[in-house]
């Protein structure tokens, strides 16, 4: 069986075969896919592991816009082939990766061809683009704290967030100086205990509720 029948479950038999002939890529942790001024080469289907893409401001400051895993879709990705812009973010792998480039020319013909992928693709995409608003709601309505509290229960290990305060910064769109200071304040809280490069939670309910302050409506 292949990789595209068990990661896109329910196209038709032509469009499943047409991507099962396509190889996937084992990528390292670190790799990067694309970058700001480039034009889409082809759609990225991520099988295992997490891409991360960012964006950088005029200051030099980076945002994580969105990560794509398996099963979700790279928006930038969807409009440099749909739209002929060019990629305005920075995409890299977050872990080590196999992936699967669909071409330029394939993706396109498949876009007409096949309603089911199309089906698949623009879900993707209203998916994504959700969770984009979500993160403008987030970034301009929510105080630093309530993110960085969300940021920290979601990238947990156990009770363990193994990350630099300038990862936390552009996780949650913010400054490393800002990071520092809040996370000095949760400490003094109660709410996590500091070591040079990892962030122990040490109450997980109060920076739950912490997290809920301000939360996006957007889902």
């Amino acid at each position: 069986m292949g990789w595209a029948r068990t990661a896109l479950p329910g196209l038709d038999p032509g469009t499943l075969s047409r991507l099962d002939a396509l190889p996937p890529m084992h990528l390292p942790k670190g790799q990067i896919l694309f970058n700001p001024g480039e034009a889409a080469r082809g759609f990225a289907i991520v099988l295992n592991g997490r891409v991360e893409v960012f964006l950088t401001g005029p200051t030099g400051r980076d945002i994580l816009l969105y990560a794509v895993e398996p099963g979700q879709s790279c928006v930038q990705s969807t409009l440099g082939l749909l739209g002929g812009e060019d990629y305005t973010g920075e995409a890299i792998t977050a872990t080590e990766c196999d992936l699967v480039l669909v071409p330029k020319d394939t993706f396109l013909a498949l876009m007409d061809g096949s309603a089911p992928f199309r089906h698949f693709v623009f879900g993707a995409f209203a998916g994504r683009m959700q969770g984009m608003m979500a993160l403008l709601e987030r970034v301009a309505f929510q105080k630093v704290e309530s993110r960085l509290a969300r940021a920290l229960l979601d990238r947990a290990i156990g009770d363990r967030v193994e990350a630099t305060h300038q990862e936390l910064a552009t996780i949650i769109g913010s400054a490393r100086e800002v990071i520092s200071r809040r996370l000095e304040a949760l400490s003094k809280r109660g709410l996590v205990r500091l070591d040079r490069g990892v962030v122990t939670l040490t109450d997980r309910p109060g920076l739950a509720r912490l997290a809920e302050i301000d939360a996006p409506s957007v889902t």
